[in-house]
């Protein structure tokens, strides 16, 4: 398409186009507009369901987790108190009663 265009911030597709006064993604429909393109600096960390998570926040585990080198088994519906984002794959970093301090990704868990 066009090179002046920015890509999608959400799926990073090339095919964007601007529909009056917003930028808008055909791969995955996102909508946005061109004052946000460049203004967000830092990474956003989203939980399953799409909310923005912020260090602090309470979050409950959706999904069964196996702890790598343990037998350990973190269950659905566990809540994770006073989250802290970091950066990387895992990008939740937590202490859960029980297991101790572990390191989560966001997708696995919904904001409480």
């Amino acid at each position: 398409m066009s090179d002046d265009l920015p890509n999608c911030p959400e799926c990073n597709s090339e095919y964007t186009y601007l529909d009056g006064t917003i930028y808008i993604c055909p791969t995955c429909a996102h909508e946005w507009m061109p004052s946000e393109a460049n203004s967000s600096d830092e990474k956003v960390v989203r939980d399953a369901n799409g909310n923005i998570l912020q260090s602090g926040d309470s979050v409950t585990v959706i999904k069964d987790l196996k702890v790598k080198g343990s037998s350990l088994v973190v269950k659905v519906g566990t809540k994770v108190k006073n989250i802290r984002l970091v950066d990387g794959d895992h990008d939740i970093d937590c202490r859960i009663d029980g297991i101790g301090a572990m390191q989560l990704k966001s997708e696995f868990v919904k904001k409480a």
